[in-house]
């Protein structure tokens, strides 16, 4: 399985997609979660990270509202996190742009993230797996600080996510 999508909305998103991760995901891994808390579009990361961190989610997370992971910072901070956990596995999580039919859904890869890819930046990849939630087109003008984004929708695939991860780890504990 290389990919995976499931839309946001679907009753089932949050155990079918813990399912998914719960073959990629151990004692040694890591999360990366990446965005900026200045723009809606691009929170996503961010957010999770703080969900992630005020719910006490067992495995290290770095990415947050108050310390997001973006263009700006990301060679320095991923070299940083990667120094604290060289043979960790790394789950890097991101929002992402796509085909208008496409937003609302949340794909894990089997692969690393791009960030920036979406918007022309040239930027390393991040982690062995990712998890992205399309925001938005990638045919939109003015690309995630489209007013159409509103932060509802980010929360809940933020939530969904979350969640996600929460249970995936609940389903590990069950095997061990």
């Amino acid at each position: 399985m290389k990919n995976y999508k499931i839309h946001y909305k679907n009753n089932l998103a949050i155990f079918e997609l813990s399912k998914i991760l719960k073959n990629f995901i151990d004692k040694n891994t890591i999360l990366i979660c990446v965005g900026t808390d200045r723009c809606i579009g691009d929170s996503l990361g961010p957010i999770v990270g703080t969900l992630l961190t005020y719910k006490l989610f067992p495995l290290p997370v770095y990415g947050s509202i108050s310390s997001p992971i973006h263009a700006l910072n990301l060679i320095e901070k991923v070299s940083h996190i990667k120094s604290l956990h060289p043979t960790s596995n790394i789950l890097a999580i991101d929002a992402c742009l796509g085909d208008e039919s496409s937003i609302g859904e949340i794909q894990f890869r089997n692969s690393p993230l791009y960030p920036g890819k979406g918007v022309g930046k040239t930027l390393p990849h991040i982690g062995d797996t990712s998890i992205i939630g399309i925001v938005d087109c990638n045919s939109a003008n003015n690309i995630f600080v489209n007013n159409t984004i509103r932060l509802s929708f980010i929360l809940d695939m933020a939530t969904i996510i979350t969640e996600s991860l929460f249970n995936c780890i609940y389903l590990n504990e069950l095997q061990v």
